[in-house]
């Protein structure tokens, strides 16, 4: 199975070293010396890593065969995809492999649908689900432990506890607005002991 692991970014340097937007949570283990790496757009590859260092808390990288700037910014926006087996699970047992989690149901804490897990969006600061629920819209949902409490792959699903607005924007009406107004949209009846308001000032 094909998995992406990063992005080419721009190019550091005048030797041929590239920024690279990571994508795997095993950084150390897809993208180390001499890991030979399939392509997208596929006729820039394969690439072979040669070297790979962090500077400035970026991981950049020089590829066998690149050898200057030109060079490396010709592989700006290429896909880094590794080969996996399937059968293969991350060390942390924590983690999850991007084909682990597509498709996966996902439902609240009680049980409601919420929907079925289309794609894995990988951002700089937190990864996302793209979740379609059964009307055709899609939510978008932290991959953050606070939200998303349980991974069952047996049972296949996700079990989310979503903190307010983030499933149903929709404003909640207050109890106490609606106590204000009857079925048929006129004010409510008042309580004719309660004070009375001075009528306003004006023509008669």
């Amino acid at each position: 199975m094909q998995l992406v692991v990063a992005r080419i970014g721009r190019a550091h340097g005048i030797k041929g070293e590239v920024t690279v937007e990571v994508r795997t949570d095993e950084p150390e283990l897809r993208l180390g010396p001499g890991a030979v790496l399939a392509t997208d757009p596929a006729s820039v590859g394969p690439l072979t890593i040669e070297t790979g260092r962090v500077h400035s808390g970026r991981l950049l990288l020089r590829f066998e065969g690149v050898r200057d700037r030109t060079g490396a910014e010709a592989l700006r926006n290429t896909l880094l995809i590794a080969e996996v087996d399937p059968e293969e699970l991350p060390e942390d047992p924590d983690e999850y492999y991007d084909h682990q989690l597509m498709d996966l149901d996902v439902v609240t804490k009680d049980g409601t649908e919420i929907g079925r897990i289309t794609e894995i969006s990988h951002l700089p600061s937190q990864d996302l689900f793209i979740v379609e629920r059964p009307d055709g819209s899609e939510v978008m949902i932290p991959f953050v432990e606070e939200i998303v409490t349980e991974i069952d792959l047996e049972e296949q699903r996700a079990v989310i506890d979503p903190p307010p607005g983030l499933i149903d924007d929709r404003a909640e009406i207050a109890s106490g607005r609606d106590a204000e107004t009857t079925a048929e949209g006129e004010p409510a009846p008042q309580d004719p002991s309660a004070p009375q308001d001075p009528a306003p000032e004006g023509k008669a």
